[in-house]
C-alpha cells in the first residue's frame, strides 16, 4: 500500500512522493517522527531493477570507428591504390611518398582518441561518499549506490549527488555551476535539489526521486558527449581537391595507362609509373601534411604561455573567430571576492570590530563566496559561546548568530538591515556608487527563533567587496576590439551587475544588456542576440542558443566558460576556451584551457592562429603548383597520346626539397595581420601563374626536342630542371619582403634541391644539363621569370586585393 503528500517540484512541477513502507514521512509536517529510510530488501529491490545511481557513458565513436574514418577516406584511396599499383610492378622507388600517408593517418587517429578520451571523463557529478537513512540508522556510501527513494542527509559543502526532494529541514543551495546564477537559491521542504549544485549553508533530509541518466546533471552531461566533428577549413581545402581529382583521376588514369600499355607499347613497369605520376601530382599530400606539424607546433608554443589545447585545430578556428563570447564571473573578473574596505559606523573602534566579525565568522557555516571571502580577511576567534545560529538566507539577504550575553550579530545587504532610506548610512551609498558589493555589520533583537525581523538594528560597520576585474582585461578587450571581434558577455548574473563589471572592464556597449530570464520564445532569444552586447540570468539552454544564432548568421563564435552552466555553449561554439580554476567539466570539454585562468593571453591564441593559417596561405600555393600543372598535363598527354613526363620518384623529390623544406621552416614565422582571405581561392589563384608556365615551358621543350633531335634524358632532364626553376619561384615570392632568414630559405631550397638532383640523378632517371640544354634553360628560367612578373603586376592585383595591414604593436602583450 502507498501513501503519499503533493510536493513542490522543480519549475512550478508538481511531484507525489511516495514512502514504499504505507507511512507518510515528511517531516514538515511530523517533526518528532524518526526518519527510518528504506529497508536492506527495498535496497536490494531497486538494485536488481537497475534504480541505482550508477550510470556511465560512452560517446558514439569507438577505436576502431575512428582508425576507420581517418583510414579509409577519399584521400588515402587515392594515394593507396596509387602506391598498391606501383607496387603490384616492382617500382618501390617511387613510393616514397606513402610514409607521408601512413604520418597523417597516425597523426589523425592519435589526436580524435584522446579528444574522445577527454569527452568521455565529462561528469559533473563527482564520486563521493554520502550519507543516507537506511533501516533508522545513518550509513556512509558511495554515490553510486544511491538507490531510487533513498534518503539523503545532506549539509554545508556537500554536492547533491542525485535529484532529491527535501522532506525535512531547510538549505541554501549554490546552483551557479547549473544556472549561472550566484545567488543561493533558499530550499525547504517540498522543494527539488538538483544533482551537481552545492549545500551552501544548513542541513537537511532529501528524499531521492532521480537516480542515474534521469539526473539533471547527467541529462546536462549527455548532451554535450556527442562526437563533433572537426571544423577546418585548412583540411577541408584537402577535402575539396580530393573530392575533385576522384571524379577524373581513375579516367584518366585508366586512359593514360591504356595508351601506354596498348597504344605506345609501353611495358607494364613503364606504363604504369608514367600514368601514376601524373595521378600523385594532383594530390597535395606534403600540404596535408605540413597542416597537422604547423598545428602541432602551435600547440607547442601555447603549452609553454601556459594554455593548454586540447584539440589541434582550434588553434586554426580561433584565427577565424568574429564573435567572441565572455562569462563575466571567472572570465573578465578574476572570481574571487575580496575585501576591498572596512568603514567603522558610529564611532566603532576598528579593533573591536575585528575582534566581533572573527568571531562572526568562526561561528557561522554559510560556505558561499561572501563568507569565504570574510574568512580570508578577517582573523578567526572563538570567545564567546555561541546560543543560536541563524544562516545565510538568499531571500531575506542577511544572516545572524546569538552569542551568549553578548547579543546578536548580524551580517547582510544594508537596505535589508536598514530599511529606512533616510537612516541610511552616506557610506553605503558612497560604496555603491563605487560598484562595490556593500555589507553591513550590526547589532540587532530577535523577536523568535526562527528567522525573524530584525528588531533595533544598530549598524556597527560597511565591508566593501569586490570581485575584481583581471589585470589588463580592459586593454585586452579594446585590442579584441580592434581587431575586428565582435564582444558578447554572457552570463547567469543579475544584467545590472554584468553591465557594470563590463563598463568596468571596458567593453564598449556595456549599456546595451538585457534579462534573458524575461524570454520565453526561443526567436526572441535569436533577436536579442543581434541587439544586446550583455545578456544576464542566462540559462544554460538559453546560452547554447545565443551562440547557435551567431554561428547560423555566418559567424565564426569563440566562448570561454568556467562552469558547468557553460557546457552547452561551449560544445556549440567553434573554438571553446575553458579556466582551469573553473568547473572540471569545462576543462574536459573545451578546446584550450587557460592554465592561469587568464583571459588576458587570448590574444597570444589569436597571434598563434593567425601565424598557422596565415603562413599556410602563403606556402600552400608552392604545393598546389603541381597540383594544377598535373591536372593540365594529364588531360594533354590523354589527348595527345604523350606520355607524362615526371615519374614519381621525380615528384618526390619536389616534395621534400622545394615544397616540404622551405614551407615548413617558412610556417614558424611570427605573422599577426588579421585573416581576411579565403585560403583555397587564394592559394589556387597564387599558384595558377607557376603552373601555366609550367605546361608552357614543357609544352615548348617538347616541341624544340624534337626540331633539334634531342635524346629522351636531355629532354626529360631540361623539363625536370626547368619545373623546380618555377616552383623555386613561388619559394622566393613566399619568402618576399626579405630579410635574412628568407634569404637563408631561398637560397639553401635552390642550391639544395640542384644539388639533390645531381646526387641522386640515377635514381631520378635524369642527367645533367648538356650543352644543347644549358643554354635553353637560361633563356626558358629568365622568360617565364619575367612573365611571372608581368603577371603578378598586371593582373592578379586586380583579382585579389591586398589583405588588410593591422598594427600590432601592443604594449601590454610580448610578442
Amino acid at each position: 500500500m502507498f501513501s503519499g503528500i503533493l510536493l513542490k517540484g522543480h519549475k512550478s512541477n508538481i511531484r507525489l512522493v511516495q514512502n514504499i513502507q504505507g507511512v507518510i514521512f515528511i517531516m514538515g509536517s511530523l517533526p518528532n517522527e524518526k526518519l527510518k529510510g528504506l529497508s536492506r530488501q527495498e535496497v536490494e529491490i531497486r538494485g536488481s531493477q537497475g534504480q541505482t545511481n550508477q550510470y556511465t557513458t560512452k560517446v558514439t565513436k569507438t577505436n576502431t570507428q575512428i582508425i576507420k574514418d581517418n583510414l579509409f577516406t577519399l584521400f588515402n584511396m587515392l594515394n593507396f591504390s596509387i602506391a598498391i599499383s606501383l607496387s603490384l610492378v616492382g617500382a618501390f622507388s617511387n613510393m616514397f611518398f606513402i610514409l607521408i600517408i601512413i604520418m597523417n593517418v597516425l597523426i589523425g587517429i592519435t589526436i580524435e582518441i584522446r579528444a574522445r578520451n577527454t569527452v568521455e571523463q565529462l561528469s559533473i557529478v563527482t564520486k563521493a561518499q554520502v550519507t543516507v537513512v537506511r533501516d533508522g540508522v545513518n550509513k556512509l556510501i558511495d554515490s553510486e549506490d544511491i538507490v531510487l527513494d533513498d534518503i539523503l542527509i545532506l549539509s554545508a559543502g556537500e554536492q547533491i549527488p542525485a535529484d532529491a526532494i527535501v522532506i525535512k529541514d531547510k538549505v541554501e543551495a549554490n546552483e551557479s555551476l547549473l544556472t549561472g546564477e550566484s545567488d543561493l537559491v533558499e530550499k525547504e521542504v517540498g522543494d527539488e535539489l538538483l544533482s551537481g549544485s552545492f549545500i551552501s549553508s544548513g542541513k537537511c533530509y532529501a528524499q531521492v526521486h532521480h537516480v542515474g541518466k534521469d539526473n539533471y546533471g547527467n541529462q546536462l552531461v549527455n548532451e554535450v558527449k556527442t562526437h563533433k566533428p572537426v571544423k577546418s577549413e585548412l583540411l577541408g581545402a584537402i577535402r575539396k581537391i580530393a573530392k575533385f581529382t576522384s571524379y577524373i583521376i581513375i579516367p584518366i588514369g585508366i586512359i593514360l595507362f591504356i595508351e601506354a600499355y596498348a597504344v605506345r607499347g609501353d611495358s607494364m613497369s613503364i606504363a604504369v609509373i608514367s600514368s601514376t605520376a601524373a595521378l600523385l601530382g594532383m594530390l597535395p599530400k606534403g600540404l596535408a601534411l605540413l597542416i597537422v606539424l604547423s598545428l602541432a607546433t602551435a600547440v607547442i608554443t601555447l603549452g609553454k604561455k601556459k594554455i593548454l589545447v586540447q584539440e589541434m585545430h582550434s588553434v586554426e578556428m580561433l584565427a577565424h573567430v568574429d564573435v567572441l563570447c565572455l562569462d563575466k564571473t571567472g572570465t573578465i573578473t578574476e572570481g574571487k571576492m575580496k575585501v576591498q574596505q572596512v568603514s567603522p559606523l558610529n564611532g566603532m573602534d576598528l579593533t573591536e570590530l575585528n575582534h566581533l566579525i572573527g568571531n562572526y565568522i568562526s561561528a557561522s557555516e554559510d560556505n558561499n563566496n561572501t563568507m569565504q571571502a570574510l574568512r580570508k580577511h578577517f582573523n578567526k576567534g572563538q570567545i564567546y559561546d555561541i546560543k543560536k545560529v541563524f544562516p545565510f538566507s538568499s531571500e531575506k539577504k542577511w544572516g545572524a548568530i546569538t552569542f551568549e550575553n553578548q547579543g546578536t550579530f548580524v551580517i547582510g545587504a544594508p537596505e535589508r538591515i536598514i530599511t529606512v532610506d533616510e537612516d541610511m548610512p552616506e557610506a553605503v551609498l558612497r560604496a555603491q556608487e563605487r560598484g562595490n558589493r556593500v555589507l553591513m555589520f550590526g547589532k540587532t533583537e530577535m523577536e523568535s527563533d526562527k528567522y525573524p525581523a530584525l528588531k533595533n538594528p544598530s549598524p556597527m560597520a560597511i565591508i566593501e567587496l569586490r570581485d575584481p576585474i583581471r589585470k589588463n582585461a580592459n586593454q585586452t578587450l579594446d585590442y579584441l576590439k580592434k581587431q575586428g571581434i565582435d564582444l558578447k558577455i554572457i552570463s547567469g548574473d543579475n544584467p545590472l551587475t554584468v553591465s557594470t563589471v563590463a563598463k568596468q572592464a571596458g567593453l564598449e556597449n556595456y549599456d546595451k544588456y538585457i534579462d534573458l530570464s524575461k524570454l520565453t520564445e526561443e526567436a526572441e532569444v535569436r533577436r536579442a542576440v543581434h541587439q544586446y552586447s550583455v545578456f544576464g540570468r542566462v540559462s544554460p539552454q538559453q546560452k547554447r542558443l545565443l551562440v547557435k544564432e551567431l554561428k547560423d548568421n555566418g559567424h565564426t563564435v569563440a566562448m570561454t566558460g568556467d562552469g558547468v552552466n557553460d557546457i552547452l555553449a561551449l560544445r556549440e561554439a567553434d573554438c571553446s576556451i575553458a579556466m582551469a580554476e573553473g568547473d572540471s567539466a569545462t576543462r574536459q570539454i573545451a578546446n584550450l584551457v587557460l592554465l592561469e585562468s587568464d583571459f588576458t593571453s587570448l590574444p597570444a591564441v589569436l597571434f598563434e592562429g593567425r601565424r598557422v593559417v596565415n603562413n599556410l596561405t602563403k606556402v600552400a600555393s608552392i604545393f598546389f603548383i603541381k597540383t594544377i600543372y598535373s591536372f593540365i598535363m594529364a588531360v594533354i598527354c590523354a589527348i595527345s597520346l604523350l606520355a607524362f613526363p615526371f615519374i614519381p620518384i621525380q615528384i618526390t623529390l619536389i616534395d621534400l626539397v622545394i615544397e616540404g623544406y622551405s614551407s615548413f621552416f617558412l610556417s614558424f614565422e611570427a605573422n599577426k595581420e588579421r585573416v581576411t582571405h579565403n585560403f583555397l581561392y587564394t592559394v589556387l589563384n597564387n599558384a595558377l601563374p607557376n603552373a601555366l608556365l609550367v605546361v608552357l615551358n614543357t609544352i615548348v621543350i617538347y616541341f624544340i626536342s624534337q626540331s633539334q633531335g634531342w635524346s629522351q634524358l636531355e629532354t626529360t632532364t631540361l623539363m625536370y630542371y626547368v619545373l623546380a626553376g618555377i616552383s623555386i619561384f613561388a619559394v622566393i615570392k613566399a619568402c618576399m619582403p626579405f630579410n635574412w632568414y628568407r634569404v637563408f630559405i631561398a637560397v639553401t631550397t635552390s642550391v639544395g634541391f640542384y644539388v639533390a638532383a645531381y646526387l641522386f640523378k640515377s635514381i631520378l632517371e635524369i642527367g645533367t644539363l648538356t650543352a644543347n640544354t644549358f643554354s635553353p634553360f637560361i633563356y626558358l628560367i629568365v622568360i617565364s621569370l619575367i612573365l611571372r612578373i608581368i603577371y603578378e603586376k598586371m593582373i592578379l592585383n586586380h583579382l585579389i586585393s591586398p589583405s588588410e595591414k593591422i598594427n600590432e604593436v601592443t604594449p601590454f602583450i610580448k610578442s
